[in-house]
């Protein structure tokens, strides 16, 4: 029997899978790269499509090798839902054949464990041409703005999972 409700399934076609990595560093910023494809002011975290048969976790781990050069990280946390995104009108046609209004992304929160010398986007198919370290809450106003809703929901996540590991120190201590 198909588990899968008539509404998950038709979410399944018109948004692309895919997910999403904050790294953090020892800082609590957030890497963001701008992307080689769309010369603009804006910054984004490392994102990508999850291979058919991929774990949205595999996925992560890949994506951030093949973006920044480096996995030396550890894993924080996952967020626990997938969050999705429309694309304006004008990228809808044009991104990924046409076959997906926009994505849903399962996200990922890691602790950058390596020198900013490990990082690097000349990667073998580079997808920034520039990478720098912002402010947590700096964020959202640096996207670009299709995407602010989903990346301020991942920046209060990052928070909660920040303030409950202060938290656990604090009473360890």
């Amino acid at each position: 029997m198909n588990w899968v409700s008539n509404e998950e399934s038709n979410e399944a076609h018109e948004y692309r899978p895919c997910v999403g990595v904050m790294l953090l560093n020892a800082r609590d910023e957030v890497f963001v790269g701008r992307r080689i494809d769309h010369p603009s002011r804006y910054w984004q975290m490392p994102q990508g499509g999850i291979e058919e048969g991929e774990e949205p976790l595999v996925a992560a781990w890949r994506e951030m090798g093949e973006e920044i050069g480096s996995r030396n990280a550890r894993l924080l946390a996952e967020h626990g839902a997938w969050l999705r995104y429309d694309l304006p009108s004008s990228l809808r046609a044009t991104l990924w054949g046409g076959r997906y209004r926009g994505q849903r992304q399962r996200w990922f929160l890691f602790r950058f464990l390596g020198a900013d010398e490990e990082l690097s986007v000349a990667t073998a198919q580079p997808e920034f041409s520039q990478w720098r370290w912002l402010a947590l809450d700096s964020l959202t106003s640096k996207i670009v703005p299709f995407k602010r809703e989903i990346y301020a929901k991942v920046v209060l996540f990052a928070h909660d999972i920040l303030d409950q590991k202060t938290r656990a120190v604090d009473e360890a201590g």
